[in-house]
């Protein structure tokens, strides 16, 4: 028996039930779509210096997306996952941190990578998969990693970040580091074994992770109404015993408030934190995904109107920080730059074949170099299959 549980429960004498629902969660929200501030709104630490940078990565951030989904289309890279109308979540969180925390990501966080000083011509060079990638071309496109930067390799497999994050924390508290991790994943995910793992691993182990979750209605193309019955993904916080917040994901200071919070908490206290920011994603899962085979161009108008870039120029622009000339120039800038980068980087070669059996091992070994003859005797009989490949050795 849990006696602390047993000792501080309050007694009843007649049955009853509770639920999810019974416990209130509150959404912390600090600026309004005009770019005023709630009344009595708790500010997060933020000056001028700060506050253009994070929106200078904004804009990098959406122009980035729309001209990759472009170029997705013009069939110049195989596959593209934009964040439309959720920049604010990964990019404000990333700004919360310090730089030495690792950041555990799902597929949907360039925006924190982009904070970080990720260069364009790096994640151009991931996109292309050229000889320039720091993968060596071997992932998917957006599968992002910086050792540099603190940012963990992407993997596709949905939700194993989260319990490496915990691991990777509980690691951090054993060398006596004050740092953190922090860890992305969608409400969809949260549906995963590995959500519950982790959470209940760091919860019971007292590691410092900051559980972030983009909520923004849609599992792919399954709505969050058929994900789920509780509360949210807040409350399952609550039933772990970790400290949890809800806040608006749109809302780029109340994202920077939450992550200082969660950061300053888990530090000091050597405990998670959850976070649950409620968004919206206004493009498509990826670009092999139709959003309009599940939901109406009107639900996605009225998101629109809560554009998280719209509401941080807005507020720039009532603290005298920001301008419309400066605001033109950034983005057309932006856009040359992405165009630019684009053709400089597809036109740079692939990297050489024998770098699939590389890192492997300390050496190849004999298996991996057999396996490397057959490959090449493969694409020697079938050129035209691999016109890429055939030819360079």
């Amino acid at each position: 028996m849990d006696t602390e549980i047993y000792k501080s429960s309050r007694e009843v004498h007649c049955a009853d039930f509770i639920d999810g629902h019974s416990i209130d969660i509150p959404i912390l929200k600090i600026l309004k779509q005009d770019g005023s501030v709630y009344q009595g709104s708790d500010l997060p630490e933020i000056d001028q210096s700060l506050a253009i940078k994070i929106y200078q990565t904004l804009a990098f951030h959406r122009v980035l997306d729309e001209r990759m989904i472009a170029a997705q289309r013009q069939g110049r890279v195989s596959f593209y996952m934009a964040a439309l109308g959720e920049e604010a979540a990964s990019v404000g969180s990333a700004a919360g941190l310090h730089d030495e925390d690792m950041i555990m990501a799902q597929y949907r966080e360039q925006g924190a990578l982009m904070y970080r000083g990720f260069r364009l011509e790096q994640f151009m060079n991931q996109m292309f998969s050229n000889e320039l990638e720091l993968g060596k071309g071997r992932q998917m496109p957006i599968h992002y990693g910086s050792e540099e930067l603190h940012y963990m390799t992407i993997s596709s497999p949905l939700g194993t970040q989260i319990p490496q994050a915990a691991g990777y924390a509980y690691g951090q508290k054993l060398q006596g580091k004050e740092r953190c991790t922090i860890c992305y994943f969608g409400e969809g995910a949260a549906s995963e074994g590995d959500f519950h793992a982790g959470l209940n691993m760091a919860a019971v182990h007292k590691a410092p992770v900051i559980f972030f979750c983009r909520n923004n209605g849609y599992a792919i193309s399954t709505p969050s109404n058929e994900q789920y019955k509780g509360n949210g993904i807040a409350s399952r916080g609550v039933g772990y015993g970790i400290k949890t917040l809800r806040i608006d994901g749109n809302d780029i200071l109340a994202v920077l408030k939450a992550t200082q919070m969660a950061r300053s908490y888990a530090i000091e206290h050597n405990e998670p934190v959850l976070i649950e920011a409620m968004s919206y994603r206004l493009g498509a899962h990826s670009t092999s995904d139709d959003p309009s085979g599940y939901r109406t161009r009107e639900e996605e108008a009225k998101w629109a109107d809560h554009d998280p870039i719209l509401r941080m120029k807005n507020w720039l622009l009532s603290q005298n920080w920001w301008d419309e000339e400066q605001e033109t120039a950034l983005f057309e800038k932006l856009r040359e730059d992405v165009l630019n980068a684009v053709k400089v980087a597809e036109k740079i070669a692939k990297p050489g074949i024998e770098e699939l059996v590389t890192d492997v091992y300390d050496q190849p070994t004999p298996a991996l170099e057999k396996q490397l003859e057959q490959l090449k005797e493969h694409i020697r009989k079938y050129p035209d299959a691999y016109p890429i490949t055939a030819g360079r050795f």
